[in-house]
């Protein structure tokens, strides 16, 4: 698949639309995001992170962990939701009001008005670290779009179309930056490059990515 390997976003850091319902929100969080670690220190509190494993037995690379109605897990039964943490058997922490009011504001930006989200997928990225280009099709909202936000340690979040084969673009990702995708271009492909070897004031040398999704349909609880 071709990759593009010039970053489109260097020069000017303004909002850019990365295809058709996809934004790129560049400092969309900054202001928020020393409360936003300190709410996800509250959240590990309670559910850790963990290092899950694929239903074919390889372990992700990102250590991961939810909080929200809903939880994503993966083992050898596959990828799904669950309602409580399978490792503790009780429900995932709640999700912030503020993280909540924040993901909606920020899929407004991007033209979703309703957006509600039900799970936050907290990932941890170390060195070396990474995400294989995947399509999130676990859910069964498909009118809702995903809010990803990124904090910590620079990453290049690779985004590409419907198909492994259409041409993937790379975008670096600072800490504080917001990338919202629905629509037609909900079921995108995307990813994130092995995470370099940096450190971060808020973070050392690590990358947490916030990701906001809806399970269930709209009218769903």
């Amino acid at each position: 698949m071709p990759i593009v390997m010039d970053d489109l976003f260097s020069a000017a850091r303004v909002p850019e639309k990365l295809g058709p319902g996809a934004l790129f929100l560049p400092g969309g969080a900054a202001a928020l995001q020393e409360k936003l670690m300190t709410q996800v220190e509250a959240v590990l509190a309670q559910a850790p992170l963990r290092q899950l494993m694929t239903p074919g037995g390889r372990r992700f690379s990102v250590r991961m962990t939810n909080c929200g109605a809903l939880g994503w897990h993966s083992d050898a039964a596959g990828y799904r939701y669950e309602s409580c943490d399978p490792l503790s058997g009780k429900a995932w922490p709640p999700m912030p009001e503020e993280w909540i009011t924040f993901a909606q504001e920020c899929a407004a930006q991007a033209g979703f008005e309703t957006f509600c989200p039900q799970a936050c997928l907290i990932n941890c990225y170390a060195p070396g670290a990474r995400m294989g280009l995947h399509q999130d099709s676990d859910e069964d909202a498909p009118e809702s779009p995903i809010v990803s936000v990124s904090l910590g340690v620079a990453a290049q979040f690779l985004f590409g179309g419907t198909s492994r084969t259409k041409r993937v673009r790379k975008v670096s990702l600072l800490s504080g930056d917001v990338v919202v995708w629905g629509g037609a271009s909900r079921f995108n492909y995307h990813g994130v490059a092995p995470l370099g070897v940096d450190m971060h004031p808020l973070t050392g040398a690590y990358r947490w990515n916030l990701t906001f999704r809806r399970v269930t349909a709209e009218d769903s609880p």
